[in-house]
């Protein structure tokens, strides 16, 4: 079963809010098993408008990411965040064949340009 994520991209204009927020989500997120993948850190905008502060969730699975959101428990904690701009997407993930799985990794004895 494919794993959900939700996608962040937001602009804090009220650091205090915000952080009383993320002080609260933390219970949603972990009744519904998410986990950071990305919190903040840097980044290169190498296409479109960037957001200031960047986050990637990932849950056990769609549904999981999905009920977190819609639950009262994360919603009583984003009543909190106060004034923000953002993007957020909950995302099915994706667990079919990779490009290139069917090949083997080069050996230590073999460069890898070769």
């Amino acid at each position: 079963m494919a794993r959900g994520y939700w996608i962040v991209r937001v602009d804090v204009s009220d650091p205090e809010a915000y952080g009383r927020y993320a002080q609260a989500n933390g219970a949603a997120f972990a009744k519904f098993g998410g986990r950071f993948l990305v919190r903040g850190g840097g980044f290169e905008a190498v296409a479109g408008t960037a957001r200031a502060r960047n986050v990637v969730l990932e849950f056990p699975t769609y549904e999981a990411a999905l009920a977190c959101w819609n639950s009262d428990l994360y919603q009583e904690a984003r009543a909190l965040q106060g004034s923000t701009q953002a993007e957020i997407l909950v995302i099915q993930g994706y667990d079919g064949p990779q490009p290139g799985a069917t090949e083997a990794p080069p050996t230590a004895s073999t460069p890898a340009s070769e």
